[in-house]
Parts: C-alpha cells; sequence; structure tokens
C-alpha cells in the first residue's frame, strides 16, 4: 500500500514571561502581566496540540479503506535552536499525549527564512504533504485540520501542485500548506517591502507561479487585546457545543480565561446603529 506523509508544522516560541503576547501585557497595550500573557499563550499552545492530535484520529478513521495510507505527524518547530531542549522538556513534564510530538528549530535573519527554513526540514524528514499553523488560535477545530489536508490531498490526488489557505480576522492567514510539487515558500509574504499583507502576498506569489490555491474558512489568532475579547467568546461557545459532537475543544484556555477575569466579555452599548423608528414603530 503506498503511504503518504502527511506533516503539521506548528509554529511556537516557549512561553516565557515579556516574549510571548506582549501586546497582551502591560509591557504594551494590554491588560495582563507578562506572567499571565504566557500562561495564556501556555493554554493555547497546548489546547491547539490537543486539536490537532484530535483531527489526525478523525483523519486516519475517515481513510481507513482508502487503497494509499496516509499517515500524520505533529512538528513543533520553535526558535532559537537552545530552546528546543525546553520545549521538548515543556511537553515531557505535562504528562503523557496520545500521539507523538517532533521537535524542531527554526532559523533565519527574517520571519520568512524562519518558516522557509521549518518547512525545509520537514521535507528532508520525508514530508508528502505540510500544513502549518501557529499555536495561538484556540479557536481551532478538528474541522479546520481535516479540511487542510482534505484540500492538499484533493491537490495531491490530481497531481496538481497547489496551496491551501485560511485567513485570518485581520489581512494575514492562521493556516498555510502546499504538497511537495508546488515547490513554493514564504520569501517576500512577512513584513512586505511595500506594505503587501499576507493574505494578498501569498495569493500573489501562487498566481504568479501558476499554482492552484483552495481556500479554507478563516480561523482568528489571537495578538491583540480586540483579538482576545473575541476569542474568549468562541471559546465558551466551543465548549457548550462541544458535548454535542464538536469534540476536543480549548478547555485550558478557557479555565485560564476564567481564572483571569475574562470569560464573560461585554461591551459599552452602542448608539451609532442605523436609525429603526421608520421600520420598528
Amino acid at each position: 500500500m503506498q503511504t503518504r506523509d502527511n506533516v503539521l508544522l506548528l509554529f511556537s516560541k516557549l512561553p516565557e514571561p515579556g516574549l510571548v503576547k506582549t501586546r497582551l501585557s502591560t509591557l504594551k497595550d494590554g491588560v495582563f502581566s507578562p506572567e499571565a500573557a504566557s500562561v495564556l499563550y501556555h493554554c493555547m499552545l497546548f489546547d491547539v496540540t490537543e486539536t490537532c492530535m484530535a483531527a489526525f484520529d478523525e483523519l486516519e478513521a475517515a481513510g481507513a479503506d482508502a487503497d494509499a495510507q496516509d499517515v500524520y505527524r505533529l512538528m513543533i518547530s520553535t526558535a532559537p535552536a537552545e530552546n528546543l531542549p525546553r520545549m521538548e522538556e515543556l511537553f515531557e513534564s505535562s504528562g503523557a499525549w496520545p500521539r507523538p510530538i517532533e521537535f524542531i528549530s527554526d532559523a533565519g535573519a527574517s520571519f520568512d527564512e524562519h518558516y522557509d527554513d521549518a518547512f525545509r526540514k520537514a521535507w528532508k524528514a520525508g514530508a508528502d504533504c505540510i500544513l502549518s499553523m501557529g499555536a495561538d488560535m484556540p479557536a481551532l477545530t478538528t474541522d479546520d485540520v481535516t479540511r487542510g489536508f482534505r484540500a492538499l490531498h484533493e491537490l495531491d490526488d490530481a497531481d496538481e501542485p497547489g496551496i491551501v489557505l485560511a485567513p485570518d480576522q485581520e489581512l494575514g492567514v492562521s493556516i498555510i500548506g502546499w504538497n511537495r510539487g508546488a515547490r513554493f515558500d514564504h520569501q517576500g509574504v512577512f513584513y512586505h517591502e511595500e506594505g503587501l499583507t499576507v493574505l494578498p502576498a501569498y495569493i500573489r506569489k501562487a498566481k504568479a507561479a501558476r499554482l492552484a490555491a483552495k481556500y479554507l474558512p478563516p480561523v482568528p489568532d489571537v495578538d491583540t487585546m480586540a483579538d482576545l475579547a473575541h476569542a474568549a467568546t468562541v471559546v465558551e461557545a466551543l465548549g457548550y457545543c462541544a458535548p454535542h459532537g464538536l469534540g476536543a475543544w480549548p478547555h485550558r484556555t478557557a479555565r485560564a480565561l476564567d481564572e483571569l477575569g475574562w470569560s464573560e466579555i461585554r461591551i459599552m452599548p452602542n448608539g451609532l446603529m442605523d436609525p429603526r423608528s421608520h421600520l420598528d414603530a
């Protein structure tokens, strides 16, 4: 039976105070201490890991009778290289995980080069399809992951080089990946010299290379306090939906938000709506 090697490349920093999610902290324009912001990121990282592993179970169960066998691996990439043992220890000390995790480090002079370095290492390790994302996405569901790999498989089964991508909530991309035949890269995508944002930068690179592209539903990440407010409402919804067929959900992030007093989001009344007196009379 032919085997296809699928790698989910998860980019993550160590959850260190003052070095992660600083825009949520008082170091910048957030409200949390650097320690609390790092705890939130730690919870997101473990929740995203658990969701990805649950998605692998679903994908393998759905493909059990297929002619070709798909195998799935989780590869966590961190930087700098000296943090690699500490990242491994972070997961090992948390207890047993249902699947093995591979750890690598990424390096380079720019964000683009860091991403490309990790992709190169995953290709060298035997990947046929790579789906990549960050760890700051508590709204990620197993369906987002399974859709991403199924889109890659549609391209791969058709021998069509191409990319798959999901936008985030603010001009960027939360999930990006491609099959081995695409020979794509991240150069010129992040911090574009002419101010082009990440989503159109990827699309225009794919267009220039005449690659196919599969669109995935948006998945929000968390960088700012506004992002976190939205994420908190989504986390609450996911928690309620979990027993009704959702499966994995960000329970660690939910608990952290509750302990920080951010499990319920309220906003000031908004008087800027269009007039309705002519409709509601």
